[in-house]
């Protein structure tokens, strides 16, 4: 079944490119404009390592709390200087194209944000091929939950994922939180960079790890949930703002349109931002920035300012 005005459907322009061409269109580092592919990720990985040295240094931290049972079911815990019983949180997913990345190298914004009073979680969660699409989905949907128990009290939940993690943030727009005994206190989403519908992926060679199948696709793409279910928003003063990067590829471009386009359609609070001159990984690097516009743009949002 086609989706209706979606990424899936039947005249999606994914379908009609080559195989050599979706592989082109998914691979983020054959995009970046300012370096290698080779050294922008070297790059990425290095100031992330360094982000996060920076912020266990501090020592506002509880690293490798457990949110479940399993061996990779731990997040990290920054907090600002001033803690209180009202923090308001941002939990982060890394990206890696869902089989790779880690929480030890991915504390970006922790330092711009526990600088001015908001409490950086940093989610770790079991990546291909021990983890499926599906049991990522529910390790990252009983990690935010797991921060609402602990946290009862905060200011306010907001989610943030890059790349592969983008999609991670936006499949809890989705979750059944009954399930799991408490509804978290989710103010907004950041997406990044992101992946909203996964059918174009499985034909390229990302999904060797993944072995998605249609199936999987479908279940786990929330483009495709938001455009074949009436859906209406669980909490409709959460705010969605989709982001992505000028030097992003095309492909990168229209999956962040189309499922800001769907999110407006089923009358979510969602915003689009194209930020100017970043590729797909300068988009989380400056993170580590506090005048970054992405930066400013997260602290206005948590804060409700105009």
């Amino acid at each position: 079944m086609d989706v209706p005005g979606g990424g899936g459907g039947r005249g999606a322009p994914w379908r009609k490119m080559s195989k050599e061409e979706l592989e082109n269109q998914y691979s983020p580092s054959r995009w970046v404009v300012r370096r290698g592919a080779e050294e922008a990720m070297r790059t990425y990985s290095q100031i992330g390592d360094e982000a996060t040295k920076k912020a266990r240094a501090t020592g506002r931290s509880l690293l490798d709390m457990p949110y479940g049972d399993g061996e990779g079911e731990k997040m990290d815990i920054y907090f600002p200087e001033e803690v209180s019983e009202a923090l308001p949180f941002l939990v982060f997913f890394h990206g890696g194209y869902w089989q790779s990345g880690s929480k030890d190298t991915s504390a970006f914004m922790v330092s711009p944000l526990t600088a001015q009073g908001v409490a950086v979680v940093i989610v770790a969660y079991d990546i291909a091929p021990k983890g499926t699409l599906d049991k990522m989905v529910d390790q990252v949907t009983r990690s935010v939950a797991s921060v609402q128990k602990r946290y009862p009290g905060n200011r306010g939940i907001h989610l943030c994922g890059h790349s592969a993690g983008a999609h991670l943030a936006a499949m809890m727009l989705l979750a059944n939180w009954t399930k799991l005994g408490v509804t978290p206190n989710l103010k907004g989403l950041f997406l990044v960079s992101g992946i909203y519908d996964l059918e174009p992926v499985m034909h390229t060679s990302e999904n060797a790890p993944l072995l998605v199948t249609l199936e999987d696709a479908r279940r786990n793409s929330p483009q495709w949930h938001l455009e074949m279910a009436p859906a209406q928003p669980a909490d409709p003063g959460c705010r969605i703002l989709v982001i992505v990067g000028q030097h992003d590829s095309p492909e990168f471009h229209r999956q962040s349109r189309e499922f800001y386009q769907a999110l407006r359609r089923r009358s979510w609070e969602a915003s689009f931002e194209e930020l100017r001159d970043v590729d797909h990984f300068e988009v989380l690097w400056n993170l580590t920035q506090k005048d970054y516009v992405l930066t400013q743009i997260i602290l206005k949002t948590i804060f409700q300012e105009s």
